[in-house]
């Protein structure tokens, strides 16, 4: 598939980088993307370059609606999105975040496919939330994130490549809905919420074909295409910042070599 070059960014072999707002760009002709896999904003006031992570949340829901409807125009027939998000959120007021989500994606007209838990093992460290030991106001909150898995009009792929690259080792473990695995550095990724590429990697080996055109609208340090990358995917990123358009170029050039003056070696991917 070929897109437009305006706004590109950056180019590697398969993978592109689109310096633009995904809720403004005019790169992407209808039925043209067969998996997005992606991590929004939270709303959780992280501090972005260009972009208030800190709106009402009936703001950030309409937020929501306006790029989740993009992505579907966008997105063929068979194809498959993959949303990362928080369960809930408890940061001003308890809010269901995915089940929110969720909602507004079935509204738009994407169909529900299953949700997958994510246990990134990031259990805070705390003495006591709400009332402490009484049940007047206890607060429970669940240390893990969610990937809702949705698909636009037919669930089978009927189109792509039809090879698949994913053991059966790979299929066996991920095919049971719930994920463990650390989640990536702040430090380590550029960036001040970065997803490890193990997350991508899977939805990639998963949902999609060798060969097929990945996007990420919020594509931030590039997680998602350097997954595709190791994977023999199309990876497209937009990301509003240019700041972040370079970290992800520089990680896509760099990512899994070390270049020493004897030799140039691999090293092993951490996730």
């Amino acid at each position: 598939m070929t897109f437009t070059e305006n706004h590109l960014y950056f180019k590697h072999d398969n993978q592109s980088i689109y310096h633009d707002d995904f809720l403004a760009t005019k790169i992407f002709p209808a039925d043209s993307i067969d998996l997005i896999v992606t991590s929004p904003p939270y709303n959780v006031d992280i501090q972005y370059n260009s972009y208030n992570d800190e709106i009402t949340y009936e703001m950030y829901l309409e937020f929501t609606r306006e790029w989740i409807s993009k992505a579907f125009e966008i997105t063929k027939p068979d194809g498959r999105f993959c949303l990362n998000v928080p369960l809930d959120k408890n940061k001003g007021g308890q809010q269901s975040v995915c089940a929110d989500i969720t909602t507004i994606s079935k509204q738009i007209g994407w169909k529900y496919h299953s949700t997958i838990i994510w246990n990134e093992q990031n259990i805070s460290r705390r003495t006591a939330w709400g009332s402490w030991l009484s049940a007047s106001a206890p607060y429970v909150i669940a240390p893990v994130e969610v990937i809702i898995v949705l698909f636009k009009e037919s669930w089978k792929k009927l189109g792509g490549s039809r090879e698949n690259n994913i053991t059966r080792e790979e299929f066996m473990q991920w095919t049971n809905g719930v994920w463990t695995f650390n989640g990536e550095t702040k430090k380590r990724a550029g960036h001040p919420a970065p997803f490890p590429v193990e997350l991508p990697r899977r939805c990639i080996k998963l949902f999609s074909f060798v060969g097929d055109t990945v996007l990420d609208p919020f594509s931030g340090s590039g997680s998602t295409l350097l997954a595709c990358k190791e994977n023999n995917r199309t990876g497209v990123g937009v990301e509003i910042d240019q700041h972040y358009c370079e970290v992800a170029k520089n990680r896509i050039l760099t990512w899994g070599q070390i270049t020493s003056p004897k030799r140039t070696r691999r090293r092993k991917v951490e996730n």
